[in-house]
């Protein structure tokens, strides 16, 4: 198929390289230094995401935040002016639910689908193809996206129509973060108290407390290594959307507040950039 993909971040990357790797016409906006590599193996550099929606039969999305899909979509040159009838929009961003109905909606009037499907799996995932991917789209839009997510991912669920699949992964990061967080609050306990953070972790993975983020998230906190898999300014983008949903629901998530207040303090300490593992420093007396 001819494909296009836009946002070669961190994830993309690797992403937008399986498709080239499995023989697809890929059509690649924004390719920079770091990105060049993609063009070396097959793809094609575009200078507009209208120029990729030209081009195309499917385009995917995988940028930072809400505004950045709507400015991509919907901006001058944006992808919406090259859609015609018959056309799919795939956004595998992380971003607002309401937001993304609504998108899905101005893209149906130009006769194109749209799914919704955000990842998890962080950078680790997308170069081996194992993300977990959580989809919003009606049944035929799903059938027709689904040869392609299976390139990028392992663990692929229909959630339900467009925007269920954005709900599920602000669910994944309330989760995720409140994990991460519960693992820091501990290895901070066993190392003030004077036991070796890095022996609690091996003993904790034999038990109940095992999981993957104390398997992953643990051994970065242990040896202090931070390269961003998912930085925490993303992260903290995403439990704003969780923190907007709960009051527009009248929820109360006392904890996921609490999150954002450690997030919010990481990024005044200049961690922004830093993997999410690196909430832990927040917890340095």
């Amino acid at each position: 198929m001819k494909i296009g993909f836009i946002g070669l971040g961190v994830m993309g990357r690797p992403m937008a390289g399986h498709l080239i790797a499995a023989g697809h016409e890929v059509y690649l906006h924004r390719v920079k230094d770091v990105s060049h590599h993609l063009v070396e193996a097959g793809g094609r550099a575009l200078d507009s995401a209208r120029a990729v929606a030209e081009a195309t039969d499917i385009v995917i999305l995988m940028v930072p935040d809400t505004p950045d899909v709507e400015a991509v979509l919907f901006g001058a040159d944006g992808v919406a002016q090259g859609l015609s009838a018959g056309k799919l929009v795939i956004d595998m961003s992380s971003i607002s639910p309401v937001a993304t109905k609504g998108f899905a909606a101005r893209i149906a009037e130009r006769g194109a689908g749209y799914v919704d499907a955000p990842v998890s799996g962080g950078e680790v995932g997308a170069k081996a193809a194992s993300l977990t991917i959580m989809v919003g789209a009606s049944e035929a839009d799903f059938d027709r996206a689904r040869p392609l997510l299976d390139l990028m991912g392992k663990n692929i669920t229909r959630i339900g129509e467009v925007g269920a699949g954005q709900t599920a992964k602000v669910v994944n990061q309330v989760i995720v973060g409140l994990t991460i967080e519960a693992v820091a609050e501990g290895l901070s306990l066993a190392k003030a108290a004077g036991a070796d953070p890095a022996k609690v972790r091996e003993a904790l993975m034999g038990g109940f407390a095992a999981s993957r983020i104390l398997e992953v998230h643990g051994d970065r906190m242990v040896k202090g290594t931070f390269d961003p898999g998912f930085r925490i300014r993303l992260h903290r983008k995403d439990i704003g959307l969780a923190m907007e949903a709960a009051k527009a629901l009248d929820l109360y998530l006392p904890h996921s507040a609490s999150l954002q207040q450690l997030m919010n303090k990481a990024l005044a300490e200049g961690l922004g950039d830093e993997d999410h593992s690196a909430l832990i420093k927040t917890l340095a007396p």
